[in-house]
């Protein structure tokens, strides 16, 4: 079954494991962790916005090894978070016991299925999902128990892959193929930094407006281009891409917003 190849696929290597060659057991690991991701990724604090839900429920789906789970904890959300990935799941409490820090309500499970183990009738003012959905077999699945699971004036916030970016445009030229009947081909196999992800979707605008039909879209926009030589990046160095090197960072910024590989939504329940 796909489900099955998804969850071994993330068991292997959990996103930004690697992101630190420290013991998983110490707070210097999660620290580099920390540092890494947010460097290259600067705008997921941005998006995530954890200081804004203080004292409230936050579902994360998707928690993967926890660095947006263990800054939603510190700034005082109550957090639950659902991981199909069992490994995934342990480094994230893992990580969370070294730090201190009590573990969040924890479900290893398809959030396919968030109805069947969720304490009936228990809401949220967040449900948020970063950079998961589009790996799973049927996203349709987990936006309509989302909506079933937000508080009336919650908010759904996620992060879905760009059907048309720089990312992939870079991948066809790499391969010198121009033919965008194989753009799905092309982006499913380079989507992850181990390759052959089992499902990497991908969107435009409108096919997420068809995916979040029953809410209401308040913010939808793209970021994220990944300007830095990979080759210098595995071993720990930030060096630029000969591409951007004399970009101005405005530019660079627009070019994000133009063609940027994440598409960032925040939704509201239709009233």
């Amino acid at each position: 079954m796909l489900i099955d190849k998804i969850q071994k696929y993330w068991d292997v290597r959990p996103c930004n494991v690697r992101h630190s060659k420290k013991d998983i057991d110490t707070p210097e690991y999660s620290h580099e962790v920390e540092t890494r991701k947010y460097f290259v990724e600067p705008h997921i604090p941005l998006f995530a916005d954890f200081k804004a839900w203080e004292n409230k429920d936050v579902l994360e789906i998707g928690c993967g090894i926890g660095t947006d789970s263990i800054n939603f904890h510190r700034n005082g959300a109550r957090l639950t978070v659902i991981e199909l990935s069992q490994n995934s799941l342990d480094i994230c409490q893992r990580r969370f016991r070294s730090l201190n820090l009590p573990t969040p309500t924890a479900y290893s499970a398809n959030a396919e299925d968030m109805d069947d183990f969720l304490p009936e009738n228990v809401k949220y003012d967040l449900i948020y999902s970063f950079g998961v959905i589009h790996h799973t077999e049927s996203p349709e699945k987990i936006i309509a128990a989302a909506k079933k699971r937000l508080k009336k004036d919650g908010e759904l916030r996620i992060m879905l892959y760009s059907k048309y970016s720089f990312k992939l445009f870079d991948f066809m030229h790499n391969e010198n193929v121009w033919d965008f009947s194989r753009a799905e081909e092309i982006i499913q196999h380079y989507a992850e930094a181990q390759l052959q992800c089992p499902q990497a979707l991908t969107y435009t605008f409108g096919d997420i407006k068809k995916l979040l039909k029953n809410f209401d879209i308040v913010e939808m926009k793209k970021d994220h281009i990944f300007k830095y030589s990979i080759p210098e990046y595995i071993k720990g160095e930030y060096v630029v891409a000969n591409a951007f090197k004399n970009m101005k960072d405005s530019d660079f910024q627009e070019m994000c917003e133009e063609g940027g590989w994440h598409t960032l939504v925040k939704a509201t329940l239709k009233q």
